[in-house]
């Protein structure tokens, strides 16, 4: 797909390292031919960001906390002073206090609830209202998110975690039709389980990894590649008219109903 977004610019938010699905999909995108930014938050996420962004051309990156509207505001009109126009923007970004990803759904506090879908949900609605005059400017353009399916069926210790993915994927749909007359899509990738920073951090996650790999049509996880190219698909015009979708690529594990014959 060399050259498919040649000429495109966007913002990749939620690299958290070079196993980051974001990672993937900011590297896919620049062998595509595209023009990056990067947002991180913190001095530490920074430090490993910059050489990473460097080593995709990219000089631009803006410390953002986007439970933080002051932050967000800062942020996109720095973007908009550097590219007053973009064509995509790459929202992978989601939290959730680690004590909870282990256990029983039924013990998900109030105040990680309420963080958890401000950052993991609430956040891409915030992103998408500061993006989309940047993108009405171009004609349209493309906003992805990640998500996962542990938000329509029971994943061990995904907990509060699938609920906020839950509202991400109705958000997903609900501004894909909002921004739709703008030329703008909408859509959101659902990766299998991946050996990322995030991933780490659900309880088990070793064993649901091994668990998909063995069982999944495919008999293998998705890699950051495969992830990467789902989204410059997205993002070029090859996907010109896709919008509202939950994109699976999870090696089909999505369409199993029990486990193969073998680990049953």
């Amino acid at each position: 797909m060399a050259g498919v977004l040649a000429g495109k610019r966007g913002l990749i938010m939620g690299v958290a390292n070079e196993r980051s699905i974001a990672w993937g999909i900011a590297k896919a995108m620049h062998e595509a031919g595209a023009d990056l930014a990067f947002t991180y938050q913190g001095e530490a996420f920074g430090k490993r960001l910059e050489p990473l962004a460097a080593s995709v051309g990219s000089d631009f990156m803006v410390d953002v906390d986007v439970t933080d509207d002051a932050s967000l505001d800062t942020a996109f009109a720095e973007l908009g002073a550097r590219w007053p126009k973009i064509d995509f923007l790459v929202h992978a970004i989601a939290y959730s206090d680690k004590s909870e990803l282990t256990g029983r759904f039924i013990n998900t506090s109030r105040a990680n609830f309420k963080n958890s879908m401000d950052i993991s949900a609430y956040s891409f609605i915030e992103v998408a209202r500061r993006a989309y005059p940047l993108m009405q400017e171009n004609g349209g353009g493309t906003m992805l998110t990640l998500t996962y399916g542990g938000s329509n069926r029971v994943t061990p210790n995904y907990n509060v975690m699938g609920v906020a993915k839950a509202a991400l994927e109705s958000a997903t749909r609900y501004l894909a039709n909002d921004l739709g007359p703008e030329g703008i899509r909408v859509n959101a990738i659902s990766p299998g389980p991946m050996k990322t920073l995030a991933g780490a951090a659900i309880g088990g996650a070793r064993k649901t990894y091994k668990h998909t790999e063995q069982n999944a049509p495919l008999r293998s996880n998705a890699t950051l590649e495969a992830v990467g190219g789902t989204a410059v698909y997205l993002a070029s015009d090859a996907g010109a008219y896709t919008t509202g979708e939950i994109i699976r690529v999870d090696g089909g594990f999505h369409v199993l109903g029990m486990p193969q014959q073998d680990h049953l």
